[in-house]
């Protein structure tokens, strides 16, 4: 009588079997009597078994074409993700990790040794295959050497400066050229690839998206954090101010809106013959209404703001207000002659130091002109006729959900109206 003899499993396929039963053994195991040692050195082991555990699937993956060709899938990568119904993506990338893992066997040996994750290594076999061909084989493994031992020490955030840079190390005395030609090369996609793109959401909102050139879209921040008040605190040591807890992103927002409507129209190109300007048209009664709609003529077409808000921009040089008769004849057309000059801003700021709202610290440098007597009502273009608010209070100051009053030393107190 004869034994039949099983083969073993290849040891892969062992490991990949011991793995589960491994996980399962713990998986009614709560953590949370573990003590502080043991749940930092689990944490770690973790992180560095993923990243081992992300190169054997590679491994494999860089061999299993044979898979896809017995499945009739186009490649491996497609055949993973419809076995195992994981995102196409996630395994595409898995395939282009394990191919390049292939030409790239310093990365590889770090990630099977828990010392390079999956997405250090992702950075690093990008920052090589950036290097200029001409340089040779040896420098591009002594990059990756180098790459891979500051692995060790640095986030992927990090070494992705270092992989730029790179060249200063391993080759610096073509570093500098090199780093030119990379830059304009940067540039000119960047530049290529730019586009904003805006779409209406009909209720008054309209998303705005878009790849701007790095270089542009630093000086748009520059420009929007000069409108954002700094995280300061008010004279009398009570804290900081309301402006202040509004999230950054929102803070961005109003800003981006208070820098349109303070850019100077004389500067501008010429569009349609003149210069870019938006004027709000507005019917007498609607003027003097504090609940009605005015049209605002900017760009193609004409759009619909509340009067609360015409009122508001009216305040602001760029902004012409239209009044129009119940033919719709012009029966003023405000100029900006009518508004403030730059002077007269300049000496409005240096009276008022910062936004005259009770409590708000707001510098003058970032606000904005008030008439306390509405150009709807007669108001002069003088120094006693305006105040700085901030954009915040200058839209509360318009807002007829509150009421305001004038205080002895001349700033704003607001209060909702109930």
């Amino acid at each position: 009588m004869s034994v039949a003899t099983i083969a073993p499993p290849h040891p892969v396929v062992a490991c990949a079997v011991a793995l589960r039963t491994a996980l399962a053994s713990v998986d009614d195991v709560q953590p949370v009597f573990m003590s502080v040692a043991e749940k930092e050195r689990v944490l770690v082991e973790l992180v560095r078994a993923e990243a081992q555990l992300a190169e054997l699937k590679a491994r494999v993956l860089a061999v299993a074409d044979d898979v896809a060709l017995e499945h009739g899938a186009r490649d491996a990568a497609a055949w993973l993700a419809q076995a195992t119904q994981a995102d196409p993506r996630a395994a595409r990338a898995a395939l282009h990790l394990a191919e390049a893992l292939e030409r790239r066997p310093a990365v590889a040996a770090g990630m099977r040794a828990g010392t390079v994750s999956a997405a250090q290594a992702q950075v690093i076999l990008a920052a090589v295959d950036d290097l200029p061909a001409g340089l040779g084989p040896d420098l591009a493994g002594q990059a990756e050497q180098t790459l891979v031992a500051y692995a060790a020490h640095h986030p992927p955030r990090e070494l992705r400066r270092l992989g730029r840079r790179i060249l200063e190390v391993v080759a610096p005395e073509v570093a500098e050229a090199e780093e030119g030609r990379r830059l304009e090369d940067e540039e000119r996609r960047a530049r290529e690839k730019a586009s904003l793109r805006f779409r209406d959401l009909g209720d008054g909102r309209t998303r705005i998206t878009g790849v701007l050139p790095t270089s542009v879209a630093e000086r748009l921040k520059h420009y929007l954090q000069a409108f954002t008040s700094p995280r300061q605190r008010r004279a009398d040591g009570a804290g900081v101010g309301r402006e202040d807890r509004v999230p950054q992103h929102r803070a961005h927002a109003r800003a981006f809106a208070a820098l349109l409507e303070l850019l100077d129209p004389d500067g501008l190109p010429e569009h349609g013959g003149d210069a870019t300007t938006v004027i709000v048209t507005m019917s007498l009664a609607q003027l003097l209404s504090d609940l009605a709609a005015a049209g605002v003529i900017a760009g193609d077409g004409e759009e619909v703001i509340s009067a609360g808000e015409a009122r508001r921009l009216a305040c602001q040089a760029q902004i012409i207000p239209a009044v129009l008769g119940g033919r719709g004849e012009v029966l003023d057309l405000g100029r900006r002659v009518r508004l403030l000059s730059k002077a007269q801003r300049r000496a409005l700021r240096l009276r008022d130091r910062s936004c005259r709202a009770e409590g708000c610290t707001i510098p003058a440098a970032w606000t904005e002109a008030h008439h306390l007597q509405p150009w709807s009502a007669g108001g002069r273009t003088d120094l006693a006729d305006a105040i700085s608010l901030c954009s915040h209070h200058h839209h509360r100051i318009h807002d007829r959900g509150y009421r305001t009053e004038r205080l002895p030393n001349g700033d704003v107190r607001f209060a909702r109206r109930t």
